[in-house]
């Protein structure tokens, strides 16, 4: 039996790990142990998600959260190097470009243990986020580096990743988000809301988030991302589940807010959310993506963002977070139009490619030993 460890901390890694968790258990190959390091502690953004989307209750919950970047980072790297010494797993199995990855993927190679990282490649190129640190640390330590899309290939490419003395296998075989998406859209309807039941969801809103450091944290940028929402408002209602990190900030922050804020909610709510908005603003590189899927214009309040395709599509657009650039960019979503069979992210079956490409990666390892 193959022995995967799958570390996650975040609500976008939790629905990945979903669509992994269920095609592991369908393989009958993979054993797999689930770290869950506190990295978002809510509990409607951590325990609701592994409830409703039925993920295996985590092996070992570090609870390590509300520290700054090197505190978080270290204190995840020990604990789950001590987990790894324990569990002697085949493969390492990380996800995007949060600190658990980072601290993940550093206690894997320095113990010798496969790296598997899903949703590699991912760039835009600005260096002042952590983000982006994260991200090309993963890629260059993963022995197995998958890509959602044809430009995170391209982006490992022009870095040498494809060089003879490059060690990393790199696929695109989609966004396993997507597979989420479509594994769940149906279940979600037979499931009852927890609180879309009142006419103010009824009529038309945007749906909006923000979570982004660097967007909470400097209270004029969050000033002029308020003033852009409260401006939007006018002409359609928004509708903000508010992030801890966001509601702190707000609170402190003496600046009027127009529209309405609710508190965070589940994957299903989430879903119906999407589903029935007119439009998604946000600084989350999940949410746009699954904007897309529900084919919903969409805003990134990030200058540079992460996931240019959809800039490319013309089915989003990226923003400076300044009052007159939302405005601007809330115009310009009006025209956005969708097209048909465009499999940007896949077809819905990444889960299972990538699960068959990892027990095929044991074997061919296992037979040159």
């Amino acid at each position: 039996m193959i022995k995967v460890v799958t570390v996650i901390g975040a609500r976008p890694q939790f629905v990945k790990a979903a669509v992994l968790s269920r095609e592991f258990i369908a393989s009958g190959k993979v054993k797999e142990v689930i770290v869950h390091t506190g990295q978002h502690f809510d509990q409607n953004m951590s325990d609701i998600f592994f409830q409703e989307m039925e993920i295996p209750t985590p092996n070992y919950q570090l609870s390590i959260n509300s520290l700054g970047h090197g505190a978080m980072t270290g204190r995840m790297l020990e604990q789950i190097e001590t987990i790894l010494l324990n569990e002697k797993p085949d493969f390492v199995l990380v996800f995007g470009d949060t600190n658990s990855t980072l601290a993940a993927a550093l206690a894997a190679k320095k113990l010798g243990i496969k790296i598997v990282h899903v949703e590699a490649g991912v760039r835009n190129f600005d260096e002042n986020m952590p983000e982006e640190i994260n991200r090309y640390l993963v890629d260059r330590m993963a022995d197995i580096n998958f890509c959602c899309t044809y430009l995170g290939v391209e982006n490992l490419r022009k870095e040498g990743f494809f060089e003879p003395e490059q060690h990393s296998k790199i696929f695109n075989y989609g966004d396993v988000m997507f597979d989420a998406t479509l594994f769940y859209r149906e279940r979600s309807k037979t499931n009852k809301p927890a609180f879309i039941e009142t006419d103010k969801f009824n009529n038309p809103y945007i749906l909006c988030t923000i979570h982004r450091a660097s967007n909470t944290d400097d209270s004029v940028i969050l000033k002029e991302i308020v003033d852009g929402l409260n401006r939007i408002n006018q002409q359609c209602r928004v509708i903000l589940p508010v992030h801890p990190r966001t509601k702190s900030k707000l609170n402190s922050l003496n600046v009027r807010v127009d529209f309405l804020c609710i508190d965070p909610v589940g994957y299903f709510d989430m879903i119906r959310l999407i589903e029935n908005c007119k439009g998604i603003v946000t600084d989350s590189g999940g949410l746009v993506r699954e904007a897309y899927f529900f084919k919903k214009p969409s805003m990134y309040l990030l200058k540079k963002s992460p996931w240019p395709e959809l800039v490319e599509e013309m089915v989003c657009v990226s923003v400076a977070p300044v009052k007159e650039k939302i405005i601007e960019g809330f115009g310009l979503m009006q025209d956005f139009q969708f097209k048909n069979n465009n499999y940007l992210f896949g077809r819905g079956d990444a889960g299972q490619k990538i699960v068959t490409e990892i027990i095929s990666n044991y074997h061919e390892e296992f037979n040159n030993i």
